[in-house]
């Protein structure tokens, strides 16, 4: 039986808390599912259980810096992806590795994975920014208020909120066209 999200970062929790008996079936039903990542994307059988075996000793060494408030699944799956990359690199192969159809490997489908994914992903990105910044593009592109609207609920006029999402939204870009940049 496959474990559920919640039951996975339920395990996770009580792993970090120093629950050995529970960390050993953490690590044995998220095996699996690194099984059928792995295999998906590397057809060597051998090449794909040492990256199962990767990460999970990545997952073991970095498990302290799991946030409890995240999708665990996510923080598993980007570690494997990180290794594959790797392994592709050590490999030279240059292939692509999607997240899209990511569901197929939680045995589940986890609506929430993606939404979850994205907003890690944007709170990543704002954090940085000057807080009336932050707070414009918050709830003008994500909650998806009117100007007007998170004018009053910023106490500021529209034309503040305005020049604060324009200045918020080009340095997010130029921030995430660097980041890209040295991804390269």
């Amino acid at each position: 039986m496959i474990a559920s999200e919640t039951e996975l970062r339920a395990m996770m929790i009580a792993s970090q808390e120093g629950n050995a008996p529970v960390y050993r079936r953490l690590l044995t039903a998220l095996r699996p599912r690194l099984e059928i990542f792995c295999r998906r994307r590397v057809s060597d059988a051998s090449a794909a259980e040492d990256l199962v075996q990767e990460t999970l000793m990545a997952i073991h060494i970095k498990r302290d810096t799991y946030d409890p408030g995240q999708p665990l699944t996510a923080w598993v799956y980007g570690i494997a992806r990180y290794k594959l990359i790797d392994y592709y690199r050590r490999h030279r192969k240059h292939q692509s590795v999607p997240l899209d159809g990511i569901e197929d490997f939680l045995g589940e489908t986890d609506h929430g994975f993606a939404a979850a994914d994205a907003r890690m992903d944007v709170g990543r990105l704002m954090q940085d920014l000057p807080a009336a910044q932050a707070r414009a593009v918050q709830l003008t592109k994500l909650e998806e208020l009117s100007v007007a609207e998170a004018a009053e609920q910023t106490q500021s006029g529209i034309s503040s909120v305005k020049v604060n999402v324009h200045r918020g939204l080009k340095t997010l870009i130029a921030r995430f066209q660097k980041s890209e940049e040295e991804n390269v």
